[in-house]
């Protein structure tokens, strides 16, 4: 797939607010600071579609961009640690559940891993809840150009193993480099291929 037009939407603050369900549509999420604007920007071809951030926790509402006139890809609040309050942490739980659980057009989830750490449980726990919603994800490694390519056998490998204490079968993984643009072709193969069941 070649993406020869991508374009900020709207951004929403609750799920009620969201465009029409009339495309489409692929979120991405992940923990604070996992290079997620970044990836979607290399995704587009852009370089400030997304606007990335040093600061933790910069993603605090619902964005829908247009791509191709075709589908939405959605950037979403990260999960986990951000240098929010309590209660902010809290209202960004809400709005994320309550777009992952209630959003119709949602094709598949994109959860993005940094591939320099271990296994977190934050991360492990986020996939488990979204089995037992039911909802389609796949992961993305990110950061990919900061290892050598032992080490990121090795850390994908600690993920499957770690994965397979709780699922009989592992999802669908893309390593990528937002730097390198490593992946890119995959990613969008992938959604190119899952559309063609909208």
């Amino acid at each position: 797939m070649e993406i020869k037009q991508a374009e900020f939407l709207t951004s929403s603050a609750k799920p009620a607010q969201c465009p029409k369900p009339d495309k489409p549509e692929y979120a991405f999420i992940g923990r604070s600071n996992v290079g997620k604007s970044s990836l979607i920007n290399m995704l587009c071809n852009r370089n400030s579609l997304a606007k990335t951030s040093s600061t933790p926790g910069k993603t605090q509402l619902i964005n829908h961009f247009v791509i191709n006139d075709d589908w939405y890809l959605v950037d979403l609040p990260g999960y986990g640690y951000a240098k929010v309050s309590k209660t902010q942490r809290k209202e960004f739980k809400l709005i994320i559940d309550g777009y992952l659980r209630h959003r119709s057009n949602l094709m598949c989830l994109f959860i993005l891993i940094d591939i320099r750490h271990k296994p977190q449980k934050v991360d492990l726990e986020f996939m488990f809840q979204m089995g037992n919603w039911g909802i389609p994800f796949v992961i993305v490694f990110t950061k990919s150009d900061k290892l050598k390519p032992e080490e990121i056998e090795k850390n994908t490998t600690d993920y499957k193993n770690a994965l397979l204490e709780d699922w009989d079968e592992l999802p669908q993984y893309f390593v990528s480099s937002a730097v390198k643009k490593e992946g890119q072709e995959e990613i969008l193969s992938f959604i190119d291929e899952v559309n063609k069941s909208w």
